[in-house]
């Protein structure tokens, strides 16, 4: 009897498929793309429709000999690659590659790794989506155009090794222009007052407490107070007047569950809860999401597929939800009718959001067979999807006007009625609520004591540079990008050394500035947010067939290589002279940058090639060494501080020494 092969990405998920098929049915890994464009050379021929030539990989070779030799005389082969582009597009090479008849070729796709989709999916194989495949090859084309055309123009203004990219010079271009920001802000200085109130007769614990309310107006106008001379004015005006409650106002709000995560979602909130970086949060996931070893249960798929910018949740999947919503936590957090979120203009509703596979396996149960950080992770996940289709929290909020002569003070409270969902899940309190706390009750016309009036000084504060989850959305919100692309963007700009993370945000480097400046002042249509984001939606509807593939690359091409062609004539060698002589011939030492940062090199190069780095100034603390530490980048882009007695003195420091 002959069997079929089957073909997926990786090893892993090849392991966990394997136990929900047939014996007839062989797994195997491709280990993801086996073929992309020459590494140098263009590999596109324009003027042909930007026909590719594409090659193999050189690394994947033996691999490609091994699956000929897998699909030799099976009697069908199921392409089961990813469900995106992406995934679409290393199925389709690979039936080329591997010469299979149209018959004989299936394709599979599933949103989860577990029994009952990969069932469905291999009943009901389909074709290759050309579509997909297309807007796929645009993007890399677009790609490829652009990082082979710019970077040399890189090289020859600032140095070799560098690189741009359509989106990711973009993701550049937002923190140089947020750290300008940052570098012309001026603080100015405001005061505050503030007083501390409590009730004259208290019958209730309640009543008891004291409560804070802020001035807020003069004569009926809004204060401002900018000195300490003026505020401590005002503060001895106020002091010597009663306080009254002038109004009082009391409104019911309800706070509705977010969606359940999308891949940009799940990167901003696995940084500002877990304080973990795009790319470990994807490595998380796919992780997840391929197979998890569960004790006598094997291996199984935790969540469905983590790229995806769609919010639906399949049907069996809501049930499964509300089902379990009932049971655990009773009819009151459940609504009449399924929560639906709103996905984006051109999202791919096909394509799940990212839940748990199975609401049942909760995070504790299975946390014996998670490391810490994939618990932590798909906590996170489950409880999101769970909380997503529970009732709204119900809260009061109460705002209490209180008059002091001709001052009026503002306070305010707030108190949850019903959890709601943020039984399971934090509330997310709006910015202007976050200092509300619960009131004593009050009655208009009330007097109240005055315990304590105090002034405080403040400073107007500059824009926060980018966290890598407010980067992301930045970027989403900008329509640049797209979920797969977010986290090896963040990771390229890193590894280039244009950008650093300090205390887990991101601010540029001089290497970064001297980049981003050059690529706005020669290819502004490239750095331009707006022309990048309606490319990714051109790119979205080749994606649904609505628009062809050649278009988008004509649009962008001509336009470019009009650039291209003038930066060329104009472009010049930047030279930068430091003040040190060369130590072998004499001439002046120029300034230069390469992969691990910046350095100093004769400026007769390449007739000298003498060359070294720049020190911070400060002494090796090793004794007698006598060194000075210089600050390097390891090959993941950490930076390190090393002495320039290396290799003789190997002292090495993550931090400068005080």
């Amino acid at each position: 009897m002959k069997k079929n092969l089957v073909i997926v990405e990786s090893p892993a998920k090849a392991k966990t498929i394997s136990k929900f098929l047939d014996p007839k049915f062989v797994v195997v890994s491709c280990m993801g793309h086996i073929i992309d464009l020459p590494q140098k050379e263009l590999g596109i021929q324009i003027e042909d429709n930007f026909k590719a030539d594409y090659v193999v990989i050189p690394k994947k070779q033996k691999l490609l000999t091994q699956l000929k030799k897998d699909a030799k005389d099976k009697e069908k082969i199921y392409f089961a690659t990813d469900p995106d582009r992406e995934g679409e597009a290393i199925g389709w090479n690979l039936k080329e590659k591997l010469k299979t008849k149209d018959k004989q070729s299936l394709r599979v796709v599933f949103h989860e790794i577990t029994k009952g989709a990969i069932e469905e999916a291999f009943k009901t194989p389909r074709d290759f989506d050309v579509n997909k495949i297309q807007a796929q090859q645009a993007r890399r084309i677009l790609d490829r155009i652009v990082g082979y055309f710019l970077s040399p123009l890189l090289w020859r203004k600032v140095s070799r090794g560098l690189s741009a990219g359509r989106v990711q010079s973009v993701a550049l271009r937002l923190i140089v222009e947020r750290e300008r920001e940052i570098q012309k802000f001026v603080a100015d200085e405001f005061w505050k007052i503030t007083a501390e109130l409590n009730k004259k007769e208290a019958k209730t614990k309640q009543d008891k407490l004291n409560f804070f309310a802020r001035l807020d107006k003069q004569n009926d106008k809004k204060i401002e107070i900018k000195n300490k001379k003026d505020a401590d004015d005002i503060t001895e005006k106020i002091k010597n007047n009663s306080f009254t409650v002038k109004d009082i106002q009391i409104q019911k709000k309800k706070k509705n569950p977010p969606a359940p995560f999308i891949t940009s979602s799940l990167q901003q909130e696995s940084f500002n809860k877990l304080g973990f970086s795009t790319t470990k949060t994807m490595v998380l996931a796919q992780g997840l999401y391929e197979g998890i070893e569960l004790g006598e249960e094997g291996s199984v798929g935790l969540i469905t597929y983590m790229r995806t910018d769609s919010t639906h949740i399949a049907q069996v999947a809501i049930e499964e939800l509300r089902k379990f919503i009932s049971g655990k936590y009773g009819k009151e957090y459940l609504p009449e009718k399924p929560n639906v979120y709103k996905s984006r203009a051109l999202a791919q509703e096909a394509h799940e959001a990212i839940r748990p596979t199975s609401c049942f396996r909760e995070p504790q149960s299975i946390k014996q067979y998670l490391s810490p950080e994939q618990y932590k992770l798909y906590e996170l996940i489950w409880k999101r999807a769970v909380a997503s289709q529970m009732n709204p929290a119900l809260y009061e909020f109460t705002l209490v006007d209180i008059q002091a002569g001709e001052f009026l003070f503002k306070a305010s409270g707030f108190d949850v009625l019903f959890k709601g969902y943020g039984t399971l899940y934090a509330l997310e309190i709006d910015e202007e609520e976050e200092e509300k706390t619960s009131l004593p009750e009050l009655t208009i016309g009330e007097n109240l004591n005055l315990v304590n009036l105090t002034p405080s000084q403040h400073f107007t504060k500059p824009p926060a540079r980018f966290s890598e989850g407010s980067l992301v959305k930045a970027l989403e919100e900008d329509g640049v990008g797209r979920p797969s692309t977010y986290a090896p963007v963040i990771q390229t700009i890193i590894s280039r050394d244009y950008v650093r993370r300090l205390k887990g945000y991101l601010f540029p480097t001089e290497l970064g500035f001297k980049v981003s400046d050059l690529l706005v002042e020669y290819f502004p249509k490239i750095m331009n947010i707006e022309f990048t984001a309606r490319m990714e939606e051109e790119l979205d509807r080749v994606e649904d067939g609505s628009y062809n593939w050649i278009n988008v690359l004509n649009e962008f091409y001509h336009p470019f290589k009009e650039s291209i062609d003038f930066a060329k004539k104009t472009i010049k060698k930047e030279v930068v002279f430091s003040d040190q002589k060369c130590e072998k011939c004499g001439k002046q030492m120029v300034v230069k940058w390469g992969r691990r940062g910046k350095f100093l090199s004769c400026s007769d190069y390449p007739r000298c090639k003498f060359s070294k780095s720049i020190t911070t100034g400060k002494i090796c603390p090793e004794p007698n060494c006598g060194g000075e530490l210089i600050e390097r980048r390891s090959s993941k882009g950490k930076i390190f501080y090393g002495c320039s007695n290396f290799p003789k003195c190997r002292f090495t420091s993550s931090k400068l020494p005080e």
